[in-house]
This record gives structure tokens, sequence and C-alpha cells, in this order.
């Protein structure tokens, strides 16, 4: 005869009840024999309706079915990393991963959970509750999770996938904010000013700096490509971006005084225009953020942080009437939906010229000067309530 029971984990509010309290959500064992077998396990189940079914199976059997040794989260965890890094996954979503992956852990070992099978819904939605991440960072910590039990149900680790159960959270859009005309100004007068290590201004520090913002913004590079820039990639006062998927290489010509910027900054590195290539990229991109920062703050800009040369870089082009399928290949999104869904307001911008420019053009058409008494402006008064 076999008897069910909360085994209370170490942070249950009812653990000094014992066995007899089973109205928390702790892990459900099963005690006792099935003819002359002791069982003493986990039944991997929360639900005391599913602990009951099972235990009626076995003594209904007469033995409990043979079952494979359950695979322990931390080396599901590496496992996913082994493939991950097989599928030549760039380091920074590596990093989020591995970090992911810490906080699982650490999670688990707190609500006393050793195996995969243990993090069912119920579980993960706990799990999802104690992140400090909000808005995209947890839709993507989020998706994370997601693809690592989707490998884990595909490999058999276990016999459901509980994160796709578990809904996006609410995702509140910042709006783009480019930089103006006036604060590009003010940020590179800034540079002039910027002070190196010893209080001095417009040596090597501030014209190195001059160049990395001026490449930010006439590239629209993310701050991670342009740190890391390799200097073969400058080529005739053209900036090769990347190579497309048919193999065509896609290129963003630089404005001359960009690429004499770029030749006359001291050189990291023989091979790098901003990095010494001997640090990690994440270490150099956190000090090229530091130093902008300091920029920012010497300008007299608020709220700004790099991305927002790259969305400078996207404004002005599609302001100046530049499709945005093309702007998308120039920022290197995977779909031009990614583009719309960042820059559609200034598509509508661009709107706004494109309906001002038909506007002018009535100057020269005889049937609007006849029908407004000679003047377009005319017809503009006659289109006013009165």
């Amino acid at each position: 005869m076999l008897t069910i029971y909360r085994r209370h984990i170490k942070t249950c509010a009812h653990r000094s009840e014992g066995r007899k309290y089973r109205r928390c959500h702790c892990p459900i064992w099963a005690d006792g024999f099935i003819g002359r077998e002791e069982i003493r396990k986990t039944l991997d189940t929360r639900i005391w309706e599913e602990a009951q079914d099972i235990i009626r199976q076995w003594e209904a059997e007469g033995s409990r079915p043979p079952e494979s040794e359950p695979i322990i989260i931390a080396e599901a965890c590496q496992e996913f990393l082994r493939d991950a890094e097989a599928r030549q996954l760039r380091p920074p979503t590596l990093y989020k991963y591995r970090l992911l992956f810490r906080q699982m852990e650490a999670f688990a070992h707190d609500q006393g959970l050793r195996f995969l099978r243990e993090l069912d819904l119920a579980m993960l939605r706990k799990f999802r509750a104690s992140w400090s991440n909000h808005n995209l960072s947890a839709l993507k910590k989020l998706e994370c999770l997601r693809a690592f039990f989707r490998l884990a149900h595909e490999s058999k680790w276990i016999d459901e996938n509980p994160a796709k159960h578990i809904a996006n959270p609410k995702i509140t859009d910042r709006p783009t904010m480019p930089f103006t005309r006036e604060e590009m100004i003010r940020i590179l007068a800034a540079c002039d000013r910027y002070p190196d290590n010893y209080g001095r201004t417009g040596h090597a520090n501030a014209r190195r700096l001059r160049a990395f913002v001026l490449l930010l913004r006439y590239s629209g590079m993310r701050i991670g490509d342009t740190a890391t820039l390799e200097r073969e990639r400058v080529i005739g006062g053209k900036l090769l971006l990347y190579t497309a998927k048919t193999g065509t290489p896609v290129y963003c010509p630089l404005p001359d005084f960009v690429a004499q910027a770029l030749e006359a900054a001291p050189r990291s590195s023989e091979r790098h225009f901003f990095w010494t290539g001997e640090s990690k990229p994440k270490s150099t991109v956190g000090d090229w953020q530091r130093s902008l920062s300091k920029l920012f703050r010497l300008a007299g800009v608020p709220k700004a942080h790099a991305h927002r040369f790259r969305d400078t870089f996207a404004v002005e082009l599609l302001l100046a009437g530049v499709p945005l399928e093309r702007v998308s290949m120039l920022l290197g999104h995977q779909s031009v939906r990614i583009t719309e869904r960042h820059y559609a307001p200034w598509v509508h911008a661009r709107q706004a010229q494109l309906e001002a420019d038909v506007k002018r053009a009535w100057s020269e058409d005889p049937v609007v000067f006849a029908e407004t008494k000679g003047t377009p402006e005319g017809h503009e008064k006659t289109q006013r309530p009165n």
C-alpha cells in the first residue's frame, strides 16, 4: 500500500506541520510497498489528482514502470550551451543564456528542485515573477527560456514544454528619439573639450572620440560593431556593413570628413580603429559607453545614449525620401517589419513632406490658378471654414 504526501521545501511556510498538510504546492512523494518492493520517491508532480492516478496505476499493475534517470537542471543547461556553441551563436547571445541559467539554478536551489522535469508551468511562472526585468528585456529573457525548454522537449528530457504556455509580458515601445541637428552640433563641439586623464583637451582621446561619434552617426552601426570595427572594412570612403545571405556585400558611403577623421584618429591597434584586440569586446564596449556618457553630460544633452546615433541615421534617411526597404538593408535588419515597427512615425513625417511637395506644385497648375482667383493661397482660403 502506498501513501502520498507533500514533501515540504525549505521555504514552505507549512514545513513544520509535516505530512498532514497538503494544500501547499510542494512536490508530492510516495511512501510504502508494492508487493515486496519498498518505494520512497518523488512522483514528479505537484498536482494531487495526478499523484493519485499514478499510484492507482502502479497498484493495479503490481509494480512501478521502469524509468530512465531524469536529467538534472545543471546538466541540461550545460547541454544547451554546448549545442548553442556548436550552432556558433554570438558571444553576447551565449552570455544572456549563461546569465539566465545562473538565475534558474539559484531559483531551483531555493525551491528544493533538482531535476528539470520538476520545473513545471507553475514553477516557471513563479520563476518569471522573480525577475527584475521589465518591458523588452523581459520579453527577450522569456524567449531565451522558451528556446531552452523547446530543445529540452525535443531531446526527450521532459514530456511537455511548459514554457510555451507562459504569456508574453506587456511591452510599451519607447518612441524613437533621434538627435536633433542642434544636439549633434553640441556633441561634436564637446569632443574638443573632452579631457583626458590629465585634464588636457584636444589630445588623442578627443580626436579618437570625435571619430567614434561621427562613425556612429553616419554609418548607423551599433556601438558594439563600431567599437570592434576592423580597418580593412573601410575602403575608398565606403564602409562594408555586412555580407547579405546572397553573398552580396552591403556598403555604406561615408562623408569625406568622416573618413578623414578615422584616418587622423590615433590608432588603437594595427587591425582595429578603436580596439586593441586584446580585451573582450564586451569590455571595450563598456569603456566606450562610459566615455559617451561623460561626453553627453559635457554637451548638455539629456537622456542620450549610443543607439540614438543609429536612430538619427535611419530617420534622416527616411526624411530625405529613402524607401523603408533600403533603410532596412542599411540597418542590417532581418525583416523590413522590424524597421517599420521602430521608425513608422518617421515614415509618416516623410509622407507629410511629400504632401507639402504636391501642394507646392500647385503653383504652376493653371486650373488651380483659375479656381482660386490666381493664387494657390486663395485655394487654401476657400478650404477654411467661415
